[in-house]
């Protein structure tokens, strides 16, 4: 269990790395909209690993309690990635994170195995972090993986970089604000259409 959290950890850093690096190119002065495009289209050309993509634009959005949270590409960072391990073909993720302009708000979800139309995978890991920055007092949510409970979510992908589709589709995860046995667990559902162009 304790190693399974460990990569989960590392993947989640990898998320954030990432996102970050998107953002602050986002936040990034650029003059020109055609500059702004080549720059985007350089990112989206994988140039951090094959299969890593910063949505043009598009929604990532879900509901939390009685919130719901909405990133926008056209101004926040949303990518949608791959990780693999090329010495074991079994440890493959795919995932979304995303970080919002002010980056007072991040989130993350992720799923083993290989992304593709139609694909249906469990969730392997999520986070969702609200900064003291934001509107609300901060806080953090992070996927419940306790022996007991048998569902941790799930996320369905319709398409996946068809046309000018990024990706579209849906998900679930529960989430608790810690990782104590008795902590309360809360059922986010969302869902993400991201655009390429």
């Amino acid at each position: 269990m304790r190693i399974r959290r460990f990569t989960h950890l590392i993947f989640f850093i990898s998320l954030s790395f990432m996102a970050v690096l998107a953002s602050c190119q986002k936040d990034s002065d650029v003059k020109d909209s055609s500059a702004l495009k080549t720059s985007l289209a350089a990112d989206s050309a994988a140039t951090l690993s094959p299969g890593n993509f910063l949505a043009a634009s598009g929604t990532l959005s879900f509901t939390l309690k009685d919130s719901t949270y909405v990133f926008d590409a056209s101004k926040d960072s949303i990518a949608f990635i791959t990780v693999h391990d090329d010495n074991d073909d079994t440890k493959r993720y795919f995932g979304i994170t995303a970080i919002n302009k002010e980056h007072t708000m991040s989130f993350g979800i992720s799923s083993s195995g290989y992304v593709h139309n139609d694909k249906s995978g469990d969730i392997a890991g999520s986070q969702f972090l609200l900064n003291p920055g934001y509107k609300k007092p901060a806080f953090q949510f992070s996927l419940s993986k306790y022996a007991d409970q048998k569902d941790f979510g799930n996320i369905y992908v319709d398409k996946y970089n068809q046309d000018s589709v990024l990706a579209k589709g849906t998900f679930h995860a529960f989430l608790a604000p810690d990782d104590k046995a008795n902590a309360p667990v809360y059922k986010v559902e969302g869902t993400f259409n991201l655009k390429l162009k």
